[in-house]
């Protein structure tokens, strides 16, 4: 708040006037005499005082009024994202879609039963996403963050994860027929009743995977894979996956 000290009443003209020894300059110190009653009449006006409590006051209503309304402020803009992903349901290229999906992960918002098949999402970052039976089944997902996602039942069917960040993701009695997993970190990642079928997992990083209950392996592709738990390459081998060589 600015204050409004009263001023010393300005001296009379009079004695003003005695003290100028220059015509000349008389004009000049009668403006500012002039001046100096104005601000001492209005240092003691109590209104000016009065405006700066209402002024002061007003922003203290505005600031509680902006905290006040930040929840719905939140749920306009999750509903906006939500609009965002939906209305591009089904088609191609990204529409805006990493945007939404990241805004709503990072506000801590379920992506269950989430839609984005066939959608261009390369490097989308969904760290720890809850993205139980979400549908990302032919999407382009290259190069993505997704540490620590729940895929759990989620339609992933001829996605491309390829050197996506999956380190401890969780595949629980997911669809991975014909993934493209070439590269991916899938270090501690768990694939309890998952389809594999078909898979590329060439070169993919499988350091400390629960592989023990996959569904299905036939087919998929286990070239060059990186730290494969014991056992994991002779029992795939015997489930029907196949080693094609794989450029690096």
């Amino acid at each position: 708040m600015i204050t409004h000290p009263v001023r010393r009443r300005p001296a009379n003209w009079s004695l003003v006037r005695s003290h100028i020894k220059s015509h000349w300059i008389v004009p000049f110190i009668a403006f500012e005499w002039t001046w100096q009653w104005v601000a001492y009449g209005l240092s003691r006006w109590s209104f000016l005082d009065v405006l700066d409590y209402l002024g002061s006051f007003s922003v203290l209503v505005a600031v509680i009024f902006y905290f006040s309304a930040s929840g719905d402020r939140v749920k306009q803009r999750h509903y906006q994202a939500w609009q965002v992903i939906n209305t591009a349901q089904g088609k191609g290229g990204s529409g805006g879609r990493i945007d939404a999906l990241q805004e709503l992960n990072a506000d801590h918002v379920p992506l269950v039963g989430v839609d984005v098949s066939t959608a261009f999402l390369q490097g989308l970052r969904l760290e720890h996403a809850d993205l139980l039976r979400s549908d990302f089944s032919a999407a382009d997902l290259r190069s993505s963050d997704l540490r620590g996602a729940d895929f759990t039942s989620a339609n992933l069917r001829s996605a491309n994860f390829r050197y996506s960040n999956l380190e401890g993701a969780s595949f629980t009695d997911a669809d991975m027929d014909n993934d493209d997993l070439k590269g991916a970190n899938l270090a501690s990642a768990r694939f309890a009743g998952t389809d594999l079928s078909a898979a590329d997992l060439g070169l993919a990083d499988l350091r400390s995977i629960d592989w023990r209950q996959i569904k299905s392996i036939r087919g998929a592709n286990i070239a060059g894979v990186r730290n494969p738990p014991a056992g994991f390459v002779d029992w795939a081998l015997k489930n029907g996956a196949v080693q094609t060589s794989v450029p690096d």
